[in-house]
């Protein structure tokens, strides 16, 4: 009787731990409302993402499963919607209760915006995650001293800086299932291992690009700034790279390497691709062969690499 028992409750058991959300799961079911919510107002999506993860437990906590509070949002004076009592900082404390989880998204923005305290993080570039997680910490949404490290941590753990991009969810779930070799499902796909390769190209990083990507996203992925990026391909700020285009992460090199002194035009060659192309910086590419800038070239022309 006793081992029937015991095998009763390991079956319950089991079955309550499967039955809770992974924080993957949740971002995959969620995203799109964070990015919806971010076109509306101006919230970082990953911000919102990440504090919905942290706050809800990903979906399994308590007040998120009855109560459809994402976000941990207390009354406060002046709600007029649903309230449920819990414990959190004080005894018996007030929280506001939702219809959907899309109203608590929606309220989370709204709260947001119609507090004077977070009005500063509305000045920050929609990209700069780091600057609304500290400004959250400090404006006092919550009393964790380490709440801004936790939703930067998430972010950059799930790549949510992504989100902020606005890449539509068809192309990154396009990028990925390619990459997994998979099937194409319908839905949004952000895997927290994916990373771009790096390869070396005369000796010089680089990698190559997916599609949806920016120089952006490749400089948060590798932790580098997106200027840096435009000058080590000799590209415009607000250029956008093609899919499987090369980008370099360090410097290119004055010349390319022994066994390619020179490089035979063909009909539609430019400066800048040749020099992408065998990893040399542009403005030595030009100076070595006496060129201007701009300069046309010709079918058949002998480009000096070294």
């Amino acid at each position: 009787m006793k081992q029937f028992i015991l095998s009763v409750i390991l079956i319950f058991s089991s079955f309550f731990s499967f039955s809770q959300m992974l924080r993957i799961d949740y971002i995959h079911r969620y995203q799109l409302l964070a990015i919806e919510e971010m076109k509306r107002s101006g919230v970082p999506a990953s911000i919102t993402m990440a504090q919905a993860c942290l706050e809800s437990a990903d979906g399994n906590s308590e007040l998120a499963k009855k109560s459809n509070n994402h976000f941990g949002i207390k009354c406060k004076r002046g709600w007029k919607g649903k309230k449920v009592y819990y414990d959190d900082d004080a005894k018996h404390e007030c929280f506001r209760k939702y219809k959907t989880v899309e109203d608590s998204y929606i309220d989370h923005t709204n709260f947001l915006m119609n507090n004077p305290r977070y009005a500063s993080l509305f000045k920050l570039k929609i990209t700069n995650y780091k600057g609304w997680a500290h400004g959250l910490k400090k404006a006092g949404y919550a009393t964790s001293k380490t709440y801004a490290k936790r939703l930067i941590h998430i972010i950059e753990a799930y790549k949510l800086y992504r989100l902020d991009y606005r890449i539509s969810y068809d192309e990154l779930m396009a990028s990925e299932q390619n990459d997994l070799g998979e099937g194409v499902s319908n839905t949004l796909t952000i895997s927290p291992f994916q990373s771009h390769e790096t390869k070396k190209r005369n000796r010089v990083k680089s990698v190559v690009a997916k599609k949806g990507d920016t120089y952006e996203i490749i400089a948060q992925e590798l932790d580098l700034n997106a200027w840096e990026i435009y000058k080590y391909n000799d590209q415009q700020a607000g250029y956008c790279p093609r899919e499987n285009e090369v980008v370099y992460i360090q410097h290119k090199k004055n010349r390319a390497s022994k066994d390619q002194p020179t490089h035979r035009v063909e009909k539609g060659d430019t400066m800048h691709y040749i020099s992408q192309l065998y990893g040399i910086k542009l403005k030595n590419l030009y100076r070595r062969n006496r060129m201007k800038p701009g300069q046309q070239l010709v079918p058949g022309q002998i480009i000096k690499l070294r």
